[in-house]
């Protein structure tokens, strides 16, 4: 009997032991776990089709490249130890670290992933060719697939020797290496699960794929086996990540108030009018609890017009008319938009489409449009429309994210004569719909992809003409052309700039596009957030984060 009693109690002390150190390990789950919200859909988690921020910011924690940013956006090495560049600026060599691995994998050997080489970054390259799987092949144009390349354009010398030749030097060209698109997948598993590698991704990053529930949440937990460590310790300090997908940004909101989200980013998922003073100062009712991240962004917000002579519906519409898209220019107020609906966060574009940040900007030499309402009366009235009789409704098209944005717009234009119906659409429409060209005006933001005014103004060359490339204006210009050319191949760099303000002096006369502001970084953050750096891209490194209790 006694026996008994005693085998009773330490049967009952074990089961009480494993509860609480299971409920010790959920605490410890939940404690480790950053949890932020995306207002957008992140439509596919494999990089070669990274072009969407949001996208973008999920493979981030599941990838890796030979190059990456760090928070000073210089370029240093990512699975790339060093690099060389030949003295014509032709061919780049890398040497590979030797201590990378695949995440684990039922297509590998054993379920184990296996280790990277340098043959890996040649079929992960390669198939950017592919206009069904990546729009990013406009960015291969100057890769050199003859004679030199083996027809390929990029070889692996060795396992950890990666070469990639190019037609011609372009110095902005590492940094083009450090968007997500070129990040290193395993062919095997590519080949094995094919489409459904979006949502199936495998890669080398920090965190791994768990769950995804499109819409709803996305789950990525810890990479035991990632490559880097700080201080020794190995990276990174967090067990999970979750995303939701919360579209309402009060319901957002409100969750991140109750401690279910540690971080709300953009100035747009914010209740700004809650959570600021009129001088964009945090209200004393959250500083006990929350700080706030802010600095100047490598991004622009513009209305862009569809303007290429050759679509039906620009034949019959007004914007087709440069003194009329001169005119909507003059009519907004950027200064006013900035302060009331950006909380002072953000800087009137007004020196053109290159923002602050970027060596090429200088207000001097690129002068945007400014506040006028009497100049724009004045265009439409040279157009034909004077005080906008005559002028037929515009429709703007944008996403409910931006629709109090596109409500001033539309208050600002109607001063002046224009008549402006806002159109909502859903993110994942409205994105098709522009890149295809069936809409005439519409709300769009361009940040940077590497540090270099090359990349803004990219959209406007006329090879890289939507869908396949980002020139949703279908601007078309022979001399602009020919001078983004000269500067892709200019490698004195104050000579680079001055051909980069030429060209955004000639898209601020032609006016494909109205730059509304020049956006700043804005996160609020829980303050059991630590070690989340910021940077004048946005870019989300989670690998320093640590999260503790209150």
């Amino acid at each position: 009997m006694i026996r008994n009693y005693l085998l009773a109690f330490c049967l009952g002390a074990l089961l009480l032991f494993a509860c609480e150190k299971k409920q010790k390990k959920n605490t410890q789950d939940i404690r480790t776990t950053f949890r932020y919200n995306e207002l957008s859909s992140i439509t596919s988690l494999d990089p070669a089709a990274a072009s969407r921020f949001e996208n973008i910011t999920a493979v981030n924690q599941l990838f890796n490249g030979l190059v990456k940013m760090d928070d000073s956006l210089r370029i240093v090495g990512d699975i790339a130890k060093r690099w060389t560049i030949s003295e014509d600026g032709r061919e780049y060599t890398f040497i590979l670290r030797d201590d990378v691995f695949f995440h684990n994998d039922t297509i590998f050997n054993g379920g184990k992933g296996r280790k990277v080489v340098a043959d890996d970054f040649v079929h992960s390259f390669f198939r950017l060719y592919d206009a069904s799987i990546s729009n990013a092949t406009t960015l291969l144009t100057n890769i050199d697939r003859g004679e030199r390349s083996n027809n390929k354009g990029f070889i692996a010398i060795n396992d950890t020797t990666f070469k990639i030749f190019l037609k011609a030097p372009f110095t902005p060209f590492l940094g083009v290496l450090t968007m997500k698109f070129f990040s290193v997948v395993p062919h095997e598993v590519v080949e094995h699960y094919g489409a459904d590698f979006r949502s199936h991704p495998i890669g080398t990053g920090p965190f791994k794929f768990k769950l995804w529930e499109e819409g709803v949440k996305l789950i990525l937990v810890k990479n035991e086996n990632y490559f880097e460590k700080k201080n020794n310790e190995q990276l990174p300090y967090l067990d999970a990540v979750s995303i939701s997908f919360i579209k309402d940004k009060e319901t957002a909101f409100m969750e991140f108030m109750k401690g279910n989200i540690d971080m709300l980013s953009g100035i747009d998922a914010i209740n700004k009018d809650e959570v600021f003073t009129k001088n964009g100062e945090l209200n004393d009712v959250y500083k006990a609890n929350f700080y706030v991240q802010s600095q100047p962004y490598l991004k622009t917000d513009y209305l862009g017009f569809l303007i290429d002579s050759k679509n039906k519906l620009v034949e019959y519409s007004p914007i087709k008319i440069k003194a009329v898209r001169q005119a909507i220019n003059y009519a907004i107020d950027r200064k006013k938009m900035v302060k009331y609906l950006h909380a002072g966060f953000g800087t009137p574009a007004t020196a053109g489409f290159i923002p602050p940040g970027l060596n090429a900007f200088d207000a001097t030499k690129v002068v945007g449009y400014t506040y006028d309402p009497d100049k724009a009366r004045q265009l439409l009235t040279s157009a034909g429309f004077p005080n906008g009789n005559g002028l037929p409704e515009i429709t703007l098209y944008s996403t409910e994210q931006y629709a109090d944005i596109c409500e001033f717009v539309q208050a600002q234009l109607k001063e002046i004569g224009i008549r402006v119906n806002i159109n909502i659409e859903k993110a994942a429409i409205l994105y098709e719909a522009v890149a295809s060209s069936q809409v005439l005006f519409f709300r769009k933001s361009w940040l940077a992809d590497y540090p270099d005014a090359e990349t803004f103004l990219s959209v406007f060359y006329s090879k890289n003409f939507s869908p396949q490339g980002y020139n949703y204006t279908h601007y078309k210009n022979a001399k602009y052309d020919a001078l983004y050319e000269q500067a892709q191949i200019e490698l004195n760099e104050k000579n680079r700039n001055e051909l980069y303000q030429q060209m955004d002096r000639m898209i601020v006369e032609e006016a494909p596009i109205v730059p509304l502001y020049y956006d700043h970084v804005v996160r609020l953050v829980n303050k059991n957030i630590s070690g989340l750096s910021s940077n004048a891209m946005n870019i989300l490194d989670l690998r320093n984060v640590k999260k503790t209790n209150k």
